[in-house]
């Protein structure tokens, strides 16, 4: 078979689904539930502020929610969130795709797709030199942090409701966990 690149993935629909190569392939997965995209935009918010706006942090990040990031020529990925050090990426309004490897991702696990950002997404993500992986599952109400060091990843640690960590990269500040996910009903 012939394998996919930015140019296949330059000609999808806007239909509504999110469109990705992985392994040379085309994915298309449905956007994502309320539940997930509270915890990415909560997510985004509690990190966007001190790391790419410098407000209450050290500032010197670009924080991105859903870039285009070519990690290969057949590896192709729409990230929940994505961090690069302004350092290593000057402009990222230079170029569609990115093709610079973040020095951060997140991905907030959708029920359909666990194994897809568990397995295949953090094998790729480890392949590619992306440093720091945090997974983020509004189904489990948890945070996952991972740091790559010697090819493989090592968890940071894992955290819930009732939990405030500092989590690397972004240790200089708190998050509070139960803040990024939807209230719990009575």
């Amino acid at each position: 078979r012939r394998l996919a690149t930015w140019d296949d993935l330059s000609r999808t629909p806007d239909d509504g689904r999110v469109y990705e190569v992985l392994d040379g392939a085309l994915e298309a997965t449905p956007r994502p539930v309320l539940a997930h995209g509270r915890a990415q935009s909560a997510l985004a918010g509690e990190v966007h502020p001190p790391y790419d706006r410098g407000r209450g942090g050290p500032g010197g990040w670009w924080i991105v929610v859903e870039p285009d990031v070519m990690l290969e020529r057949h590896q192709i990925v729409v990230p929940d969130l994505v961090g690069w050090k302004r350092a290593r990426l000057a402009d990222p309004t230079s170029e569609r795709p990115v093709t610079t490897v973040p020095d951060w991702i997140c991905e907030v696990v959708s029920p359909a797709d666990r194994g897809r950002d568990r397995v295949r997404k953090a094998d790729l993500y480890l392949r590619t030199g992306v440093p720091y992986y945090w997974i983020l599952d509004p189904a489990e109400r948890t945070l996952e942090a991972f740091e790559a060091t010697g090819g493989r990843w090592v968890r940071l640690g894992a955290w819930t409701d009732g939990d405030t960590p500092r989590v690397a990269p972004f240790d200089a500040v708190e998050l509070d966990v139960a803040g990024l996910f939807l209230p719990v009903s009575p």
